[in-house]
């Protein structure tokens, strides 16, 4: 039995190798290794405990293992249930419907998907990179491709893609669909901190500063300067279950996500830069038309407008987030750049990174700039959160993970939990995603207050899971389901839940997991 599982574990080792091989780490830390092997530190007689030794004071040993645990986490996102087997022709239709008004915006307005820019728009674009607000853009003919609440109609037709009914199911929007969701009991024991009490940052709501408050805040605060200083990155996402001291969040959501800026990293951004700067994308326009429809008009984010644009134009560019994410999201249009001659060598990816955003995608972003002050370390820890989990929330997929689970997992959360609200929308003919939806599909961004919002994305990659957003969401309906009983039409429902700024979200998510 032993000879079995070292036999696993040997070709375990053997394919973990091969695949360090070809992540972009490999280079630089096989440098590092044969420096370290030709140094007095390691001796030819004592070879492996030298080498660990060596490694560990170096702080390869570290960098080793966060390796192994970053790949480790991209398996188990890989190896699940392909997100686009069961509702394909869907997502296929819905992808061919975003492309179809792709195109006829383009045609409407008469411009090109994708043309080089004058030299002199170049150099207007290069001077004001820092302050894209004052670039003149005449905005007024373009609108956004769509908006959640279009996503929302074309996900609630899926009944006519799946002819799988269960005769013991309810007849609503959500519940036909062939899908595993967990249970409350489930969520407890997935959330064990949060379900057993345990003091957690932010679970004082009058206590709303940057650290939480008193005893507790402190105490984080020096256990987290401990574990930033590891810089492992399993210990970091174990840390941020219980919430994260602002001053520390930047580094640790680096940690966990595995972002850490390079040279290497610095001068991809700046080419990303230069294609922004030479080729003009009809979704530019998209992308400074929604910051100034959202982040622009919130409180909390118009003075992030100028890194926004930055970021966002950057994120367009971007070929590695498709490449991340094939057989995750649909496939892109490819198109000749106007102004170069016709030949392959002439041709795009549109967008290159495979997004094309919808009224609200900014908001993705909006949240790192208050951990963030430098364009490409915000960039790159956003960008990597995003293929991690946000292109999940508006793509049709299976995945437990995905937009139609995480709403099938609030309506069976209601109803479970909530059996007089979900009687109360069911009398008054209220389909329950339609009010919470928007929160879902943007994970509650600009609709909390900043601090409230950071300790759910905290608990999101401290437990790494989405399945927080939908309990979120009938915590909120629960706490305020005395003035939902009282109104009896969509625009009223939406009118008591529309202010969230006094919303304290841990205490709340506490009472719903410790409810009987």
């Amino acid at each position: 039995m032993d000879g079995i599982k070292e036999d696993a574990i040997h070709n375990t080792a053997l394919k973990l190798a091969e695949e360090i091989k070809n992540l972009s780490i490999y280079k630089s830390f096989y440098s590092d290794i044969q420096k370290l092997v030709s140094s007095p530190n390691v001796k030819k007689e004592d070879f492996k405990q030298s080498l660990q030794e060596a490694m560990k004071e170096k702080g390869l040993d570290t960098k080793l293992r966060n390796t192994v645990y970053h790949w480790v986490r991209t398996q188990s996102k890989n190896n699940k249930l392909d997100p686009l087997t069961c509702l394909s022709k869907a997502s296929s239709q819905w992808e061919k419907r975003i492309h179809k008004s792709l195109n006829s915006m383009c045609s409407d307005l008469e411009t090109s998907l994708a043309k080089l820019r004058p030299q002199s728009e170049q150099d207007d674009i290069a001077e004001k990179w820092n302050e894209l607000s004052t670039y003149s853009l005449d905005l007024s003919k373009y609108r956004p491709v769509y908006a959640p609440k279009d996503f929302l109609e074309v996900l609630l037709t899926l009944s006519g893609y799946v002819p799988f009914t269960r005769e013991d199911e309810p007849k609503w929007e959500f519940a036909h669909l062939p899908l595993q969701v967990k249970t409350l009991d489930q969520l407890r024991k997935e959330y064990p901190e949060w379900a057993s009490g345990e003091p957690l940052l932010g679970a004082n709501p009058e206590s709303r500063c940057a650290l939480g408050g008193g005893a507790l805040g402190a105490e984080r605060a020096a256990l987290g300067a401990r574990v930033s200083a590891l810089r492992y990155a399993p210990v970091a996402q174990e840390f941020l279950k219980r919430g994260s001291p602002h001053c520390l969040r930047a580094g640790l959501w680096a940690q966990v996500l595995g972002v850490e800026i390079t040279p290497h990293q610095t001068a991809n951004f700046n080419q990303l830069k230069k294609s922004v700067l030479e080729v003009d994308l009809m979704i530019d326009k998209l992308i400074f038309k929604d910051v100034q429809l959202t982040a622009s008009n919130d409180d909390q984010y118009f003075v992030f407008e100028d890194l926004l644009y930055q970021v966002m134009l950057c994120f367009s560019r971007d070929g590695e987030i498709l490449q991340q994410l094939k057989g995750c999201v649909g496939s892109a249009l490819t198109v000749t750049i106007k102004g170069k001659q016709t030949s392959p060598d002439n041709t795009t990816v549109f967008p290159p990174s495979g997004i094309i955003p919808f009224h609200g995608f900014s908001m993705y972003a909006t949240p790192f700039c208050y951990l963030y002050d430098e364009p490409v370390q915000l960039y790159y820890t956003f960008r990597a959160f995003y293929i991690r989990y946000w292109h999940r929330l508006h793509n049709i997929s299976t995945h437990p993970q995905g937009i139609v689970s995480l709403c099938l997992l609030y309506e069976r959360l209601l109803e479970a939990n909530e059996p007089l609200l979900w009687i109360h929308f069911k009398n008054i003919n209220i389909h329950p995603v339609r009010v919470v939806f928007k929160w879902l599909m943007r994970a509650f961004s600009g609709h909390l207050p900043p601090d409230q919002l950071l300790f759910l994305w905290d608990a999101i990659l401290g437990y790494d899971s989405l399945d927080i957003l939908p309990l979120l969401a009938v915590a909120i309906l629960s706490f305020r389901k005395e003035n939902i009983f009282q109104v009896n039409t969509i625009q009223n429902v939406d009118a008591v839940l529309a202010d969230l700024s006094t919303i304290s979200i841990v205490p709340l998510l506490q009472l719903a997991l410790m409810k009987p």
